[in-house]
């Protein structure tokens, strides 16, 4: 199980990283070298969003079917081990949300920066003529 939380942490960590490339400022040559290569990069790894989503999903599930342990009969250990399994779900779903918007971040700056050139191309063609 932790192998596939492993996963989309370095999921989100690359494309956090990918977001700050974008943003930054650099020369245009560079910009759209970069703009290009992650929109190549961008159609197969939307295979993040819905493994995101089936996380949340299983996040859900097992909140819903967890022993609840808020009695008096429930020891000190058992106690800590359920807030212990409430902490990781909350930051397990932080991450899925964090994923999914740093995912559509992406593709929303590469569009924006597409259409960008887009026009400027345009606004050439009509100061040539």
């Amino acid at each position: 199980m932790a192998l596939q939380w492993m996963i989309l942490t370095y999921v989100v960590a690359a494309e956090a990283v990918i977001a700050l490339l974008l943003t930054l400022p650099s020369p245009k040559a560079i910009k759209s070298t970069i703009v290009s290569f992650v929109s190549l990069i961008l159609q197969p790894a939307l295979f993040i969003v819905p493994f995101a989503s089936f996380q949340l999903l299983d996040i859900y599930w097992k909140k819903e079917h967890r022993l609840m342990c808020t009695s008096e009969i429930c020891t000190a250990s058992e106690r800590d081990r359920f807030e212990k399994s409430i902490y990781k779900a909350q930051r397990n779903v932080i991450l899925c949300a964090a994923a999914i918007l740093l995912y559509w971040s992406v593709y929303r700056i590469c569009k924006y920066y597409k259409e960008i050139q887009s026009l400027e191309a345009v606004e050439k063609r009509f100061k040539e003529h």
